[in-house]
């Protein structure tokens, strides 16, 4: 049944509309305009990106979220992200490989730390080796697991869903293994001492789930892009490669529309028939493409309502949003020098305690966990001379905040920053305070008002083993819920992530492009 409220007049006609200009909605655009195919991306705000964007206080053009971008490689060693951009797309920028991995410092008496460390196999087990001498063949291990974990999903998407089991069993054991299992369950199994788990784990807030809930594929996965194709950034911030993205989607033939949010995908038996916009356009096309969350396209957009199955309810609302960000922008009237700051990353932790750190995200106080940078350790000139950008970076659960009064809000989130800041002076010695030129400070509700995400969730659902890649990847190949509807971005089979966001776009993409070319015959 159509809403008969909308009107039924002719309207505009796509092969296929993409729901949302996040990185995979751009992504999945891209890869349709670049096939040929006649797409529509509509977006509700007035500039491409969601969380990939950039902003200007003062003399300051502050990230607004992006600390990497995994999966890119040099220009001798493509990754998937830089090949999608270049070779696919042909869309060339200025890109910035980070200085180093990370530095790790933990903070809590009696469990200091305080260690850098490079991307790079060699390099990375190296570092780790000096911090913690006699660990080099563990930390080998476990960088060749993580490297099996990658060629394993790599050879998983090439198979299309067929793969032969020999070679499963066979060259990726070890990957199927550790498939069921969490972060900590597979570190307990191969006896990863304490020491080494504090820095080989110090990146899980880049996944927001406790190393005790998380699942190894997802964790290997990032480890084993991150480890030999290091990290980029791009020179003018997240917000450059999303409009060069939205550009080269209009120079394929592709259109983008703005300022228009879509309210209903219209559904007849079981088949997507068409959208209808903000402004009561109604849009007709076959295939949808949505750069949102199945809770959200499930729940509120699929109209009308009794064309979503209940094993599709099931299944979304077992899933568990993942955390909300805050954020303290700085821009300093001091060099990274002066301030005594020689790192890109920072990774402050009073400990590697993950199921507590994270517990602490339930409520109001100072996360004692951030993730933070210094933008002109890899870009030097991203400000004026004689300045330093700062970004630090917590988490929450978005209930944490949900009953801040009005009255009460600007309070708390002073008193947070305040305290991060506090926090992030003591434990690299560089006085940020004596220096502020330009602060702002993101919160959940910044970034729910800004994307429309729910709680201003940052990630996806959270990648437990239950609902990780292995089982999503399975789901690709299962009957759609809906015809002609596919997923793309943080909550799709991928998991979150700027590059998982981006390829997870590009492989919608091309999921959509199979169907259309099924359907001609």
């Amino acid at each position: 049944m159509v809403d008969r409220t909308i009107p039924q007049q002719p309207g505009r006609s796509y092969d296929a509309v993409v729901v949302g200009a996040g990185n995979g909605g751009l992504g999945a655009a891209a890869q349709l305009a670049a096939k040929g195919v006649k797409v529509l991306l509509l977006e509700q705000h007035n500039v491409p990106g969601g969380f990939a964007t950039s902003f200007v206080r003062g003399r300051f053009e502050f990230e607004g979220a992006m600390h990497l971008i995994a999966d890119f490689g040099p220009p001798t060693n493509k990754g998937s992200v830089r090949k999608f951009f270049e070779d696919e797309l042909d869309i060339h920028l200025d890109w910035f490989e980070l200085p180093e991995a990370f530095r790790l410092i933990q903070t809590d008496p009696g469990d200091e730390l305080d260690v850098t460390v490079r991307y790079g196999r060699d390099n990375f087990i190296h570092d780790i080796e000096k911090a913690l001498p006699g660990s080099r063949q563990i930390v080998t291990d476990y960088v060749d697991l993580c490297l099996e974990v990658v060629e394993a999903l790599t050879y998983l998407g090439e198979s299309r869903g067929h793969p032969d089991r020999k070679v499963l069993t066979g060259k990726y054991a070890n990957f199927l293994k550790t498939a069921p299992y969490t972060v900590d369950q597979v570190a307990n199994a191969m006896k990863v001492p304490r020491r080494v788990r504090d820095i080989f784990h110090a990146l899980w807030t880049y996944l927001g789930v406790p190393t005790d809930r998380c699942s190894f594929t997802v964790f290997g996965g990032m480890m084993g892009k991150l480890i030999p194709f290091s990290a980029y950034i791009p020179r003018n911030r997240s917000h450059e490669f999303t409009s060069s993205l939205e550009a080269r989607i209009r120079e394929l033939g592709g259109e983008t529309q703005f300022n228009t949010r879509v309210d209903q995908i219209l559904v007849e038996n079981g088949q997507v028939v068409g959208v209808v916009t903000s402004h009561g356009e109604r849009i007709a096309t076959k295939h949808v493409v949505a750069n949102a969350s199945p809770t959200l396209v499930f729940n509120r957009l699929i109209q009308p309502q009794s064309a979503v199955p209940e094993l599709a309810r099931r299944e979304t609302n077992a899933r568990v949003d993942g955390v909300a960000g805050f954020t303290v922008y700085l821009g300093l009237d001091a060099s990274p020098r002066e301030l005594g700051l020689n790192e890109y990353s920072y990774l402050i932790y009073a400990n590697m305690d993950t199921p507590r750190l994270y517990d602490a995200f339930k409520t109001l106080g100072v996360p004692k966990a951030t993730a933070s940078s210094c933008l002109n350790n890899a870009i030097p000139d991203c400000s004026p001379p004689g300045t330093s950008i700062v970004a630090i970076t917590t988490l929450f659960r978005p209930d944490a905040w949900k009953d801040v009064r009005p009255e009460d809000y600007v309070a708390v989130k002073n008193r947070i920053a305040s305290g991060l800041i506090a926090d992030f002076e003591k434990a690299t010695g560089a006085p940020l305070r004596q220096h502020i030129e330009q602060v702002e400070v993101a919160t959940p509700q910044t970034y729910a008002r800004y994307t429309g995400a729910h709680g201003g969730t940052i990630y996806g659902y959270e990648p437990e083993p239950w609902d990780s890649l292995i089982p999503r990847m399975m789901a690709l190949t299962a009957p759609k819920h809906i015809q002609g509807l596919e997923f793309c971005g943080g909550y799709a089979f991928r998991c979150h992530g700027y590059s998982s966001s981006f390829m997870s776009g590009q492989t919608a993409g091309l999921l959509t492009l199979q169907t259309l070319l099924q359907e001609r015959g």
